[in-house]
């Protein structure tokens, strides 16, 4: 036996499936990217990588040596900013987000 679908169906089963085609933590990847480019002189040398753990994710920034400095501030200022804000669009998505500035 054949099925026939209309459009009314088609629609209804993707309305379902939008949860399983997000990226894990696009959000707060994105604002890390973008504010860690906007921060540094070399925007090419950023680099997130995406760790899943369990309830969240942790985020490690990889920048210039020459750029550390800028990404952390002045008694680390600049970098608990970050933090915050990456934190807060991970709570967005569900998730808790941990920043993490690696050399």
């Amino acid at each position: 036996m054949s099925e026939t679908y209309d459009d009314d169906d088609l629609l209804d089963e993707d309305e379902d499936d939008d949860r399983g085609n997000r990226v894990t933590a696009g959000l707060s990847r994105s604002v890390l990217e973008y504010l860690a480019r906007s921060i540094v002189d070399d925007p090419d040398s950023v680099v997130v990588e995406v760790d899943e753990r369990r309830g969240g994710v942790a985020l490690r920034l990889h920048v210039a040596p020459d750029d550390m400095g800028k990404v952390i501030g002045k008694r680390g200022r600049v970098a608990q900013a970050i933090r915050t804000l990456v934190r807060a669009a991970g709570a967005k998505e569900g998730l808790d987000a941990q920043v993490d500035i690696v050399d």
